[in-house]
């Protein structure tokens, strides 16, 4: 038995009024081809979704937020000469960073690792490294998640003073924690 069916469809571009379907295998095809529509608008509704979800998942933080953690909580951690190890004024400093990132969950962290510009370029690259190194695990230690967590070292390379005396070099061995920025590794 043929069975005849109508069916409407309606874009804002294309008005497709009515199409006659004379076969019940007809008819199946046009419900898989409908199907098939709906399954991608489906699709890239919930891409669309999930775009906006991750956008709400992102760290949203104000610069307010970031001025506190720098100048109120403490953003970096200084280091003795060629030394790794954390002094206390520096585990002082991670308690307080620990506090503020542990109500910061959203926000990724990523850890810089300095050194002055005395030695050679890789003794400090791999120096910055075991100082980031050293925050990081302190940090992971205390409960922060280790996926929010991305180290970077710069060696001498991205000084805070360009100087040639101790006291001015005292302040490029150190260790920075950068709110709502992760480097992928």
């Amino acid at each position: 038995m043929v069975s005849n069916f109508k069916l409407m469809l309606s874009f804002k571009i294309y008005d497709i009024k009515i199409y006659k379907i004379r076969t019940v295998e007809e008819a199946k095809i046009m419900k898989n081809i409908g199907l098939a529509i709906f399954v991608i608008l489906l699709l890239v509704g919930c891409e669309n979704n999930k775009s906006f979800k991750n956008s709400l998942d992102k760290a949203q933080i104000s610069e307010s937020d970031i001025e506190y953690f720098q100048n109120l909580v403490g953003d970096t951690v200084l280091f003795t000469v060629d030394q790794s190890g954390l002094r206390p004024d520096a585990i002082s400093i991670l308690n307080a960073q620990v506090n503020w990132l542990k109500e910061k969950k959203f926000l990724p962290i990523t850890i810089e690792g300095h050194a002055d510009e005395q030695g050679t370029r890789e003794y400090n690259l791999a120096l910055g490294a075991r100082r980031a190194t050293a925050v990081r695990e302190f940090l992971l230690a205390k409960g922060i998640e280790q996926d929010r967590i991305s180290i970077v070292t710069y060696g001498k390379e991205r000084p805070l003073r360009v100087c040639s005396n101790e006291e001015c070099w005292s302040k490029n061995r150190r260790a920075v924690t950068v709110v709502g920025k992760k480097i992928v590794e």
